[in-house]
């Protein structure tokens, strides 16, 4: 196993991953897409997701921030979206340790979505700067 194998497990023993079908299902989350524009042209997005993109995110979404998106609290519940859910779980632990208590990531992300046969918007959506 790889360094990234143990720190992705260690990332995912934190978080209580949710499923597409789950996923769907919430109704106060703030769905958080990190994929590139060229992903999200080519396949879609999530709707009422925001795009932030992965450089910003930290900044984004720390609650105590002073560059923090509106409405931003310890208690926002955030999913992390990325393409296949390996990446989105690394950012939403970061957000986890940044004090967003509730931050966790799509399991399988935006392709398990869209396979589960769940709704998707065209994109790509102008991100969060």
């Amino acid at each position: 196993m790889s360094m990234i194998d143990d720190v992705l497990a260690a990332a995912r023993s934190r978080l209580d991953r949710v499923t597409p079908l789950a996923a769907a299902r919430l109704t106060d989350a703030l769905f958080v897409d990190t994929r590139p524009a060229h992903d999200r042209a080519a396949e879609g997005e999530i709707p009422g997701s925001v795009v932030i993109e992965r450089i910003v995110l930290e900044w984004r979404l720390d609650p105590h921030g002073e560059h923090r998106i509106d409405g931003i609290t310890e208690d926002t519940v955030v999913v992390v979206v990325c393409n296949e859910g390996y990446s989105s779980s690394l950012a939403a632990d970061s957000l986890r340790r940044l004090g967003l208590r509730r931050a966790t990531d799509l399991d399988g992300g935006f392709r398990a979505w869209a396979a589960a046969g769940l709704p998707v918007r065209p994109g790509p959506s102008d991100p969060i700067t």
